[in-house]
Formats: structure tokens, sequence, C-alpha cells
């Protein structure tokens, strides 16, 4: 979904590239077998490797390879026999080496492509350039001490997958949709489980603008971004500053930028540095890494069902509309729900009370699906006593809020609280005799042709019955006594 920006001097065109490093689920370190979980205290997992002790060697760590091999095979990417590793030389108090090791000219995985769903119901395919393997860098801490910095090494070390995008996305709207599908099929591979607060997906961003069908303009990459909603603000207001720069007569600096997400805005960080500067050769400690067809097939055929073919099943074995799919297979734990409520039953329903009511009051309480106090099962039992006429639809959403906030099955608190829909003709019969009985300027008005005063019949009764009269019997109960001439 192509943005044209409107300038002062006419219409612009937002070229973004994204750069995503992706913390692979691993219980040890890409070189070493010091642990990787996360909120450790600061420097409790650290080896002599992890620390550049003298003397120490790498040793890859097979699980990270695998991983990565079967992500690229889930992003429809080449997977390169031979991968290099290298030395990527800077110097940062929290990288002890002097270096970080990480593939260069020869990655483990080539081009692919990912199709992503737009708002406006179009499909776009934006291309990954390569996957390759890196060691993350430790961090640096600098609110601790008014004029000291600290060092914690826990995360040097820990295996990542940088997955580099092609600058296909044109919009703000696409770089997130690239991300939020690229972090559903990690999950699926469960390769990555894609949490951006707790730092196991990061984003990078590169910006520039042209004049639409120009060159390329140059580009400022906004580094560390660590969710989508601020991703997105970060390129607007990115492409929005170099507009205005270059409408002024200035020119775009190449540069690493920062986004404070308190002030919406980027910041310089430093200049940004080409290839030739981080003087990458071949790592002298570790060989090729290669891999063979017998070992590609195996993780081949481990490989889940992806997002996009579960898609398709949603749409062709349930009748959903492929707006319906997309949202439901945005989270594996979403799809595997959605499909145990499902089974057996209305599929358009389940998924309105799952995309709907669900998401709802998960989004309300900032908590996962996989956390939800009604479970898939009990969800299902809630829509089971819904289509047979136990209760109500209105009913059944005061249960499911019931269901939420105490975890009881929906059948207890009907049985609890009295709230069985009342579907006993004979009961029903005399409530409504008695509602007509007091509406007789009703009556004239529905006998009349105003078929919209059955409403007023409807709401009295449901009011005598506090909500737990069977719409259905009403309505036919209301039509056949109305139409009885006294």
């Amino acid at each position: 979904m192509a943005e044209l920006l409107t300038g002062a001097s006419g219409d612009w065109e937002m070229v973004i590239g994204l750069e995503v490093h992706a913390q692979i689920n691993c219980e040890a370190k890409l070189f070493s077998g010091a642990p990787t979980t996360f909120g450790a205290e600061p420097n409790t997992q650290v080896s002599l490797v992890d620390a550049a002790m003298p003397g120490m060697l790498p040793v890859l760590n097979e699980a990270a390879v695998r991983e990565a091999v079967r992500t690229g095979l889930a992003l429809n990417a080449q997977i390169n026999r031979r991968s290099i590793f290298a030395r990527k030389n800077y110097f940062y108090p929290d990288l002890p080496f002097g270096y970080q090791i990480t593939q260069y000219e020869a990655p483990i995985v080539g081009e692919g492509e990912i199709e992503i769903d737009l708002p406006d119901g179009e499909v776009k395919r934006i291309g990954i350039e390569r996957l390759h393997l890196e060691q993350d860098a430790g961090k640096s801490i600098h609110d601790q001490h008014p004029t000291k910095s600290y060092i914690d090494l826990n995360r040097a070390g820990v295996p990542l997958m940088e997955i580099v995008s092609r600058p296909d996305m044109r919009s703000s709207a696409e770089a997130g949709a690239y991300v939020e599908k690229l972090r559903a099929i990690l999950r699926f591979v469960e390769s990555c489980d894609g949490n951006m607060q707790e730092g196991s997906l990061r984003v990078d961003a590169n910006v520039s603008v042209r004049r639409p069908g120009d060159e390329l303009g140059t580009r400022c990459e906004i580094k560390n971004v660590n969710s989508i909603r601020f991703l997105k603000l970060a390129i607007e207001y990115e492409a929005r500053r170099q507009i205005e720069i270059i409408e002024e007569g200035g020119t775009i600096d190449q540069e690493t930028r920062l986004f404070d997400p308190n002030r919406g805005e980027t910041r310089s960080m430093r200049s940004k540095e080409d290839a030739h500067d981080y003087r990458y050769f071949p790592d002298p400690d570790l060989l090729p890494l290669d891999l063979d067809d017998a070992f590609i097939e195996d993780l081949r055929t481990s490989l889940p069902e992806l997002p996009d073919h579960r898609k398709q099943r949603l749409v062709g074995d349930y009748g959903l509309s492929p707006y319906d799919a997309g949202i439901l297979v945005g989270e594996k734990e979403t799809t595997d729900y959605f499909e145990t409520v499902a089974a057996g039953r209305d599929a358009k329903l389940a998924a309105n009370w799952v995309t709907s009511d669900l998401f709802g009051r998960l989004n309300k309480s900032g908590i996962a699906i996989s956390e939800s106090p009604v479970s898939a099962e009990a969800m299902g039992g809630l829509i089971d006593l819904l289509a047979e006429g136990t209760i109500s639809g209105r009913i059944a959403k005061d249960v499911f809020d019931n269901m939420f906030e105490t975890g009881k099955d929906a059948a207890a608190i009907i049985e609890e609280k009295g709230l069985k829909q009342i579907s006993d003709t004979g009961e029903l019969e005399t409530i409504i005799a008695a509602v007509i009985e007091r509406g007789s300027n009703q009556v004239k008005q529905f006998r009349g042709g105003n078929e919209k005063v059955l409403g007023w019949f409807v709401g009295q009764v449901m009011k005598e019955t506090q909500g737990k009269a069977n719409p259905q019997t009403v309505n036919e109960i209301l039509r056949r006594k109305l139409a009885e001439k006294t």
C-alpha cells in the first residue's frame, strides 16, 4: 500500500528496508555453553569464551544452525550449502573481543520472500535478501550511577538471526505488516519467541525518500526499535524530517539514528558506517559451515503448518473470510485456540467470539491468549449453550464476562445465577398476553401495518423475564397473538 507524502514542492515516496534481529530459541549461546535465560542477574551467564579470556576458542552451537535453516525454509529462501563466519571489527565497552562474529559475504540463508496482508485487502510480496547468524553484544548500563557506566555481558554471545529485507516497503503500514508476519512465522516454527518487550526481536529501519520513480535517496538507519507501533511512528517522523531538509535545500547525511518514543522523534546517534569501516575478514578460529542435502531435507520435514497455508485452510475448511482468517493466524496460539473452539460448531460464530469478545477482554487486560482465563474448551461450551437455546445472545455476553473474571465454566455460572433461557411456551404465552393487554395503542399500530412496533413488545417481554426469554420463541408467539382477532 504505497503511501505518497505531500511536501511543499510536491509528492514524495518512502523507501523502507528492515533488518530484524531475532534471538534464537536456544538454551546456550552461539559459541559457548553459557545459558541465555532472560532476566538473570547481571554477569551471571557469562563463560570464559563470552568474556574473551585469552586462549578461549568458539565452538558453534548446532541447535542455532538448525533453527536458522528451519527459519530460512519457512521464508521460502535459498539455503546455502556453505557459509562462512567473519569478524566484524568495532570497539564498544560491551563487546569484549573488539569484534563481533557474524556472517558477511557467505550467509547461511540467501534470498527468499514473504507475503503480507494489508488493511485494504491487498497482498504484497516483500523480498528477503539474506538471513545470517551472529552473536549479540553485551549491554552498557548508564542509569545506575551518576558518573559511571556498568557492563552486563549476559547477552554477549546470545545467538541471533539477522533477517534483512529488500527495500520493498513503501509505507509504515507495510513495514508494520511485514514485522507482524515475520514474527508470526518465527513463532510458528518456534525458532524465536518474538517478544519485543524482552528484546528477543529488535528492528532496524532503513528509511529514505525520493520523488516517485526516481533513484533511491540517501538512507538513514533507525536502530533497535522494540515495538511495531514505535516502528511506524519512527518511520513516519523520519520520512517527514528528510523531506523538510531536502525541500529547504539541504542534503541527507547517511547516519544511524535512535527513536525517542517520549518525544515521537528520531535523533542522531552516529554517522552510518559502510562495510569497509568494519574491516570484515573470515574468522580464523571457525571453519566454513558445510550443510548436506539430507540435513536440510530433514529440517524441511520438521516444519509445522505455516501461517499462509493455515490461512488458506481456515478459508477453505471453515468458510471464513480472508480478513478473519488473517487475524486468526497472526499467532500460532490463536489459531490453535480457534480450531479447538470451532471443532464441530459454527465456525463463523466461533471466529466472532474469539476475535471480538475474547480479543477485546485480552487487550483490555493486557494478557496473551495463552494466559486466557477462558480456555478454548470453555469457550466452546458457551457457544454450545447458546446454540442449544439454553441462553440468549445477550445473556451469553454476560456469562462470558463472568467466565473471564472467575475462570468458571458457562454451565456452572448459568446454574448458579439462574440464567437459563425461558423457552416454555406456556409461561411465555402468559407473559406475552399481559404485555399485549397493557399495550393497546401498540397493538393498533402493529395491526395497522407498523411492523417496527414489534420491537417494543419484544423489549417488554425481555424486561419482564430479565432477558431470559428465548427471542425466537417470543417473536413467534407475539406474531401469532397479535394476528388474532379479538
